[in-house]
């Protein structure tokens, strides 16, 4: 008789935590001030403010918007201002970044609603494969949170892992 095959990667005590759990819902929009400009490069206050007043912002209805601009033009501070005071009522949220830096802050925005308590003394495995990309930013912070309450971090499957942190067992010396 064949011994039965035992799964011993699902039998481990390892907790996953599979980060893509934690990437950004609402798709990420840009909206670009260069094309509020004079000749994509000048900011005049009166159509700036006309352009924006008669922008349809529908389509950013529900989506975290990134606002910046892509050409090398001299934005005041209050240009910024004014087209987050547009784009909040309609957005989820609204951040003047790049694309990436709104996916970065998004994704780190949803990572501290994570209650890592609930890893106080386990190993900990931060999956390290998946179908989407995670900014770096993402696992220096889960490392963050859970070093001061896992027992162990690692990264990659529970397979096979790279060790990340291990708490030190401290004895006191006996008298």
């Amino acid at each position: 008789m064949e011994d039965p095959i035992i799964n011993k990667v699902a039998q481990s005590p390892l907790d996953t935590i599979d980060l893509e759990m934690f990437y950004p819902a609402p798709r990420i929009m840009v909206f670009d001030l260069k094309d509020h400009l004079f000749r994509q490069l000048i900011l005049k206050e009166k159509e700036y403010r006309e352009g924006l007043k008669m922008t349809d912002w529908s389509p950013y209805a529900g989506s975290i918007v990134a606002v910046t601009c892509t050409t090398d033009a001299i934005i005041p501070l209050w240009a910024y201002m004014l087209a987050v005071s547009y784009l909040e009522p309609v957005a989820s949220d609204v951040m003047v970044a790049t694309p990436e830096q709104a996916l970065e802050r998004s994704f780190l925005k949803n990572l501290a609603s994570l209650d890592v308590s609930r890893y106080e003394g386990k190993k900990c495995v931060i999956k390290g494969c998946g179908d989407r990309e995670i900014p770096a930013a993402a696992y220096a912070e889960i490392t963050r949170m859970l070093r001061p309450v896992a027992h162990s971090i690692m990264y990659g499957e529970p397979c096979s892992t790279v060790p990340v942190f291990k708490k030190s067992v401290r004895t006191t010396p006996s008298s």
